[in-house]
């Protein structure tokens, strides 16, 4: 669940900070990037070195690198993490951050995370009974701090009750479950995803194509694999930066693409197709490059295979597929003709301005689905909508 989260881990002084090494590496392990900030006074209880080794990155205590001079940026390391978990968290820094003070390099992150706070308190018996203490945690909690309770067990001053640092094990186990996929549909499906656009040769230097990026079609791949899906992607031609936990098939040709779903929609529970697939290609393929030899040239084109009908029309009855469209008139008529013509569960209508469309990073977008529904977005980052269309094929196909 934490593959690939930025966990922030700030360090205060108490005798739990001990433990902070094995919590890390439990994140490493898991494949979290990981940054610790440390407290002055925590570096009485645990060596910047060794939480420098465990983490893979250096231990930030100073505002400013007293090596080379640069600033360590508060504000680019709380925009930085997915997470930030203070552990242990003492009275001293709970009570500063209730009161937005920030005299050190953690507390001034704290103030300008964006990010999903967890606090783990560690003190002495009577001090995490005093009414000061838990006023100040009731205070965090209110703001929307997640409080990591503590434990009953031994305490450094030799009384027993509570006020240890929860366990590595617990702390690791409170940020996996916050990052686990909610419990929708998708979770365990197996989902062929298409992206990108697809190139017809001409010659072996020239091919008919379009500018498709592949962009719409990744967030969709990472948000699946967020919730809990087994993703194969047939990506065509495409710089995008693929996710790691998908199965990725690269293809060129709207044949190659057409050929690689074929081998693999039999085993799965759903396809949503955002490729833009060449609805043409050149009827003759010349193996040497066409010289520039008249005004004019003409190329004959013939029909590509249409791959989502093919598809659709032959899936079965424990099978979704979604399509993508991309109109310029009549959007809402052809969407909706796509939509019943290929036997289609829902279809997706791009809208193409200066701020959507291929290559941009935002998109609007209106969903229809096969029994009448509908919805429409704002204009959204690609992730967003990635976000929005996940949930609302969750709604409609799963109903």
């Amino acid at each position: 669940m934490l593959t690939g989260k930025k966990i922030l881990v700030g360090v205060t002084g108490g005798i739990a900070a001990y433990k902070l090494p094995h919590f890390v590496r439990l994140l490493k392990k898991s494949g979290a990037q990981v940054q610790v900030i440390c407290t002055q006074s925590a570096l009485q209880f645990v060596t910047a070195e060794t939480l420098s080794v465990v983490s893979e990155n250096p231990t930030l205590v100073h505002f400013f690198d007293e090596k080379t001079g640069m600033w360590n940026h508060h504000v680019e390391l709380g925009l930085w993490a997915d997470a930030f978990i203070i552990a242990p968290c003492g009275s001293n820094t709970l009570a500063k951050m209730v009161h937005g003070e920030c005299d050190n390099l953690l507390l001034t992150t704290y103030l300008s995370a964006r990010c999903p706070v967890f606090i783990a308190p560690a003190m002495d018996l009577d001090m995490y009974q005093q009414p000061a203490v838990t006023e100040n945690l009731a205070t965090l909690a209110k703001r929307g701090v997640t409080i990591i309770d503590a434990e009953e067990g031994q305490l450094a001053s030799g009384l027993i009750g509570k006020g240890r640092m929860a366990e590595p094990e617990t702390l690791f186990s409170t940020l996996e479950n916050f990052f686990a996929p909610p419990n929708t549909h998708f979770k365990g499906k197996n989902i062929l995803v298409t992206a990108g656009p697809t190139f017809e040769a001409i010659d072996p230097v020239r091919f008919i194509g379009n500018q498709s990026s592949g962009k719409m079609g990744i967030s969709l791949v990472e948000q699946l694999i967020s919730l809990g899906a087994n993703v194969t992607l047939v990506l065509g031609p495409s710089h995008v930066d693929v996710p790691q936990n998908c199965k990725l098939m690269r293809v060129t040709s709207a044949q190659e693409m057409m050929d690689a779903c074929s081998s693999v929609f039999p085993n799965m529970d759903g396809l949503i197709m955002t490729a833009a697939v060449a609805d043409y290609k050149p009827k003759d393929y010349h193996s040497f490059k066409i010289k520039k030899n008249e005004d004019d040239m003409v190329i004959e084109l013939v029909k590509n295979p249409d791959i989502l009908k093919t598809l659709s029309l032959n899936k079965k009855e424990n099978q979704f597929c979604v399509g993508f469209a991309l109109e310029t008139n009549n959007i809402e008529e052809y969407a909706k003709k796509k939509l019943n013509e290929k036997n289609l569960d829902a279809i997706v209508l791009n809208t193409v301005s200066n701020q959507t469309g291929f290559q941009s990073n935002t998109n609007q977008v209106k969903i229809f689905g096969k029994n009448n529904q509908s919805l429409e977005t704002a204009i959204q980052s690609k992730e967003e909508i990635a976000v929005i269309i996940l949930e609302t094929l969750n709604s409609w196909i799963f109903e």
